[in-house]
């Protein structure tokens, strides 16, 4: 369009119509020299040049480019070609023949022009944030499924050493909560709490405990608002991958739990069933002293070591029932204590605990069905009473609930064993130990595997976990045990004489002492140690069963039956093991032994 499409003599209509430069036309329509000479090549505007046609000898009239600008109006939405103006420049404002701005139509075309960016703006974005949305989705899909989790032991960040009870409740809280999920595997409270302040890396904890991923947090009390920072954290690589921080008043601190057990198990993409969601987000309030004297229960049974500390922790416990008697919690608690003190190290008679444990972990599957923990210890005392089948329905009923429990898996293993299927018990503990090694210990896989005659490598379990707590009586008893039976009772001496030390006096200890004395050729020491047994048992109450190993061990079968009779009166614990205690061999031929494992009610 460089010429002019026809010839008007400048002496054609009024003056103040023809506008005789490029910058007359430009300031007509308010726009620079640079920007109508474009329109006038590219889109058709009517400039006209005199007739010496010289190149800045130009001139146009108002009423044609008025004209102009309302044919260029109707091609708005045409096409622009590349490198084109934006529509906002090319379209000039609309003018009149009596003024060359129309400001009011210049802001329009203004706020045109700004709309249009945002909307470019916009629609950057939402491609920004969808490739971003594919770029994390697709790092999703190349990181591991997390399917197991171990949550250590939040930190106690109130400045108080006396608040640390509350750290550990939340956490011990947080582990059951996220236990009840099928598809994830949780390591133990019990486990975790001995990586409490730990001197070894994320990973590194992680690959002892065989988990993909860690959850570490803190807890701080101001008043009656407690506030929870967490974080997880991928197991072989150390990343961070996800934290949040919840802030309640102490009555919500269940719900506290249930939203952050829940956030977990979102994050970590696991599966979680409709009734796993309901245990998973069940909660309600409770009051800020109930939940104090629950969590000061746990942190006290936790952290004993006599009996004293156990019956501490069961005063807590009663104190919360006091103050709210549909507490659950605390009934299990309850029942976990007198557990406890019922064992052979505690020096109570079972006569004393046993009803207790049965009838505390009854109050709390009451109260709450899905309380794996009770179903577990209610199992465990209703072998112990010789309910074998009622029994075996609640471990079957607590592993339903939770399939990698591994508690529940080394107790089953228990049940089996005492039921004689010792291949079947071994399979079970070893999958107990699979899913946490540390609360599925080597004394608890030594004991399954000494039951089922496996003398070497139940040695080899009770080493090795004795390498890892050298003073842990129990698997220093485990040891003696396995050593005597495969004709090693000199080197067992030294071991079970560490153990009655730690153990202040164990009769179970004792008792296998004795058989070790008079196994190695000390027959006056094993007497020696029978008579102070009997001493004892005129002060308080010593098992029958340290009686039945000792007169087993010296080989007085006689006495030994009548120890067993009255150990069947006081339904011993060793009574679970008639079908395959190594060290009731010797008598298996004896019809009262034959006698004793109908009355126990074994098959």
């Amino acid at each position: 369009m460089g010429e002019p499409s026809f010839e008007v003599p400048p002496a054609e209509g009024p003056p103040e119509k023809l506008l005789d430069s490029w910058k007359e036309i430009a300031a007509y329509l308010n726009r620079d020299v640079t920007t109508v000479q474009r329109w006038e090549k590219r889109e058709g505007m009517p400039v006209h040049r005199h007739l010496h046609d010289k190149r800045g000898s130009v001139y146009a009239l108002s009423e044609e480019l008025d004209g102009w600008i309302q044919s260029r109006r109707s091609r708005v939405d045409e096409p622009d070609e590349p490198g084109a103006e934006p529509e906002a420049e090319l379209l000039p404002p609309a003018t009149s023949v009596d003024g060359p701005s129309a400001a009011p139509r210049s802001r329009l075309w203004f706020a045109l022009a700004c709309v249009l960016c945002l909307c470019l703006v916009a629609a950057m974005w939402l491609v920004f944030r969808h490739r971003s949305k594919d770029v994390q989705d697709t790092k999703d899909t190349t990181q591991p499924k997390v399917r197991s989790l171990a949550v250590l032991p939040f930190r106690n960040l109130s400045g108080d050493p006396s608040q640390e009870y509350l750290a550990d409740g939340i956490t011990e809280a947080l582990i059951g909560r996220l236990a009840n999920i099928r598809d994830l595997r949780v390591i133990s409270h019990t486990s975790v709490m001995r990586f409490k302040n730990p001197q070894i890396t994320v990973p590194e904890i992680a690959k002892t405990l065989g988990v993909d991923a860690v959850v570490e947090g803190s807890v701080t009390q101001q008043g009656d608002r407690i506030r929870v920072t967490a974080q997880l954290i991928r197991g072989a690589t150390d990343e961070h991958f996800w934290s949040e921080t919840y802030d309640q008043q102490m009555r919500d601190a269940l719900s506290l739990e249930s939203e952050l057990a829940q956030s977990i198990a979102e994050k970590v993409k696991v599966t979680v069933t409709g009734d796993e969601r309901l245990r998973l987000t069940a909660a309600r309030p409770v009051a800020p002293e109930v939940y104090e004297s629950y969590l000061r229960g746990r942190f006290a049974f936790a952290q004993a070591n006599s009996r004293a500390e156990i019956e501490q922790s069961i005063g807590n416990f009663e104190d919360a029932i006091n103050k709210d008697s549909t507490f659950a919690p605390a009934y299990l608690g309850l029942a976990e204590a007198y557990t406890s003190l019922g064992t052979v190290f505690s020096g109570v008679s079972p006569a004393e605990t046993r009803p207790k444990v049965m009838t505390f972990s009854r109050k709390a599957l009451a109260i709450d069905p899905d309380l794996v923990e009770a179903h577990v210890l209610l199992a465990n005392v209703l072998q112990e009473e010789w309910h074998w089948s009622e029994a075996e329905t609640e471990y079957r009923r607590a592993l339903q609930l939770n399939p990698n429990g591994a508690d529940a898996h080394a107790r089953f293993a228990l049940w089996l064993i005492c039921q004689g299927r010792t291949e079947e018990a071994v399979q079970w503990i070893q999958r107990g130990e699979a899913l946490d090694p540390i609360e599925v210990s080597g004394a608890k896989v030594a004991w399954i595997l000494f039951q089922a005659h496996h003398y070497d490598e139940a040695i080899r379990e009770s080493r090795s976990a004795l390498a890892v707590h050298p003073d842990d009586a129990g698997a220093l008893t485990g040891l003696g045990f396995a050593l005597i039976a495969n004709n090693q009772p000199a080197d067992a001496i030294p071991v079970l004489e560490k153990a009655i030390m730690l153990s202040k006096g164990s009769p179970a200890a004792t008792g296998i002492l004795i058989r070790a004395y008079a196994h190695a050729g000390r027959r006056n020491d094993a007497l020696r140690l029978l008579e102070e047994l009997k001493r004892r048992k005129g002060a308080g109450y010593v098992p029958a069963g340290a009686f039945v190993n000792g007169y087993l061990g010296l080989g007085e079968n006689e006495q030994a039956f009548d120890w067993l009779e009255q150990a069947y009166k006081e339904r011993s614990n060793i009574l679970q093991f008639l079908k395959t205690h190594p060290y009731f061999d010797p008598i298996r031929d004896d019809p009262r032994f034959a006698d004793l494992i109908h009355r126990v009610g074994l098959p």
